[in-house]
């Protein structure tokens, strides 16, 4: 999850009851699969005094910054979201490295062409 992201913001009031999202996730940030996934992707929790809900940012190794509410959104959620928009990161990538246009346009027409099977299958008697 954090191989896709640059910086990962926690804030919460520790007296708050509606810090479980921040706390599972950030269990998830500290599991040591997640570190290894990226080293360089900075974890800051801030432990607030005041009524702000807690609150969760996330800073998309593009620079692409996405704050959620963590008061109404489970940490499952946010990781998924993450895995998502990362693999649309790698894809993107993947055509900017190979020169082509992003992101893709497949003409209308297109869409509704009849594509032939990839896989032949040959039956053997």
């Amino acid at each position: 999850m954090l191989k896709f992201l640059s910086k990962v913001r926690i804030e919460f009031n520790a007296l708050d009851p509606r810090i479980a999202s921040c706390m599972e996730f950030l269990a998830q940030c500290n599991a040591r699969k997640a570190k290894e996934s990226n080293p360089a992707c900075q974890v800051v929790v801030k432990r607030r005094t005041d009524d702000h809900p807690p609150q969760i940012t996330v800073t998309f190794v593009n620079g692409v910054e996405e704050v959620f509410d963590a008061t109404s959104t489970p940490a499952q959620n946010i990781r998924t979201m993450i895995l998502e928009k990362g693999q649309f990161l790698e894809t993107e990538q993947m055509f900017r490295e190979g020169g082509e246009a992003w992101p893709v346009i497949i003409p209308e027409e297109e869409l509704h062409q009849f594509a032939p099977g990839t896989k032949q299958t040959d039956h053997l008697c």
